[in-house]
């Protein structure tokens, strides 16, 4: 199990990091830095045995905080934001279907269980999309652009009723 990360290498982080109880002086749960932010790995180690971690000082927040590999990138590599995160709530945007079948209704909310970027994830370059799980139906692969907040929803059209 070698690092990905060197000591010094300046690294942006994937996804919000949020306090799970391990962070002093911060309530549980509350964002310690946001997607996209950058910093720089002060430490390597290793958590039971078999997940590499990274200590990383984030300038811009003045926090240090233990990161995953899977929630870093090379801060020189291309940065593709995403509009939602693990567990957020989202609603189709329009009906959602496989070979003519509709199996997410429009206005459907469903909720993520993981981001997709890009190539690394198998989609075309600059492409981000979602596994999301709706109602009565198996997770989907859904485009950003096929998604909305549950807020920003518009109401569904008399067909997909």
């Amino acid at each position: 199990m070698r690092p990905r990360f060197d000591y010094g290498a300046e690294v942006r982080v994937l996804r919000n990091l949020r306090n799970d109880g391990t962070f002093p002086g911060v309530v549980t749960g509350a964002l310690l830095v946001r997607r996209g932010s950058t910093g720089f790995v002060r430490d390597v180690g290793t958590f039971l045995q078999d997940q590499v971690i990274y200590s990383v000082h984030f300038l811009a927040e003045d926090r240090i905080v233990g990161c995953r590999e899977e929630e870093l990138q090379l801060a020189a590599d291309p940065w593709l934001p995403n509009r939602f995160e693990f567990r957020e709530r989202v609603v189709a945007r329009l009906a959602l279907g496989r070979q003519g079948q509709v199996l997410v209704p429009q206005g459907s909310v469903g909720e993520v269980l993981k981001v997709l970027r890009g190539e690394a994830d198998g989609l075309a370059a600059g492409q981000v999309a979602y596994h999301v799980l709706f109602p009565d139906a198996n997770p989907l692969v859904v485009p950003e652009s096929a998604l909305t907040a549950p807020d920003a929803a518009p109401a569904p059209t008399a067909a997909a009723r």
